[in-house]
């Protein structure tokens, strides 16, 4: 059990580490003003068209790193400082979110997998703790024999929520993968920029791994708690 926190707390001290280290690097390269003076809309416009997509949208959304592609209504959405920024930080993030949407576009296997999961996911994230919980308590409190299979459905849930964290790696490092690339070849950065926007990107990825790590170390806790109860 104590090994269990332990972890847990390192998990979330990670976490807290690799926030502020993201955040921390945002800063310095929101600083850095594009030689070419162009703006994140303007990058996402122009990977799109280089892609040759055309009905993918590109709009403005409050908040802070709330950057995201929406695969149901094929739209880009950019935080106010990225779609208006015309820094390094912005073009990185612009271009990794329309390389989901070139992902969509092509169809990529992984996207395609974390796609189907959402409504599940959606559900699960929220309900499946609660749903372990409350098999745990039935199986305490009245040995009925309804307990351990709810313990068990929640765990099912869990382990969908878990597997959703993982298949998202491979999914943002692809993204990354294909706005660096493109950044470079189509000389949209000088190189200088092209490693700002690659260590901006490398940090918020590292965001993803520790929340996958954390939703593994979760589902092993219940599980182990399950595993417990019945014997």
């Amino acid at each position: 059990m104590m090994s269990y926190y332990l972890l847990l707390g390192i998990i979330a001290l990670a976490s807290a580490a690799v926030s502020q280290r993201l955040k921390s690097k945002f800063r310095t390269y929101e600083k850095r003003a594009l030689a070419n003076g162009m703006s994140g809309k303007e990058i996402a416009q122009k990977m799109l068209s280089d892609h040759q997509i055309y009905d993918v949208e590109i709009i403005s959304t409050p908040g802070r790193l709330s950057d995201h592609y929406n695969p149901v209504n094929k739209t880009v959405n950019l935080s106010e400082a990225v779609f208006s920024g015309r820094n390094a930080a912005a073009a990185a993030v612009a271009a990794h979110e329309v390389g989901h949407a070139v992902q969509h576009a092509r169809a990529y296997k992984w996207l395609t997998m974390r796609s189907q999961l959402v409504p599940v996911v959606s559900v699960a994230s929220g309900m499946s703790s609660w749903i372990v919980l409350i098999g745990l308590v039935l199986m305490f409190s009245s040995g009925s024999g309804f307990g351990y299979p709810i313990a068990l459905l929640g765990l099912v849930l869990m382990a969908l929520a878990t597997l959703f964290s993982f298949i998202t790696l491979p999914v943002e490092y692809d993204a990354s993968d294909r706005a660096l690339k493109w950044l470079i070849d189509e000389n949209v950065l000088t190189q200088e920029e092209h490693e700002g926007a690659k260590d901006a990107l490398k940090w918020a990825a590292r965001t993803y791994v520790v929340a996958a790590l954390g939703a593994m170390a979760s589902l092993l806790y219940w599980g182990l708690q399950v595993m417990r109860a019945r014997d």
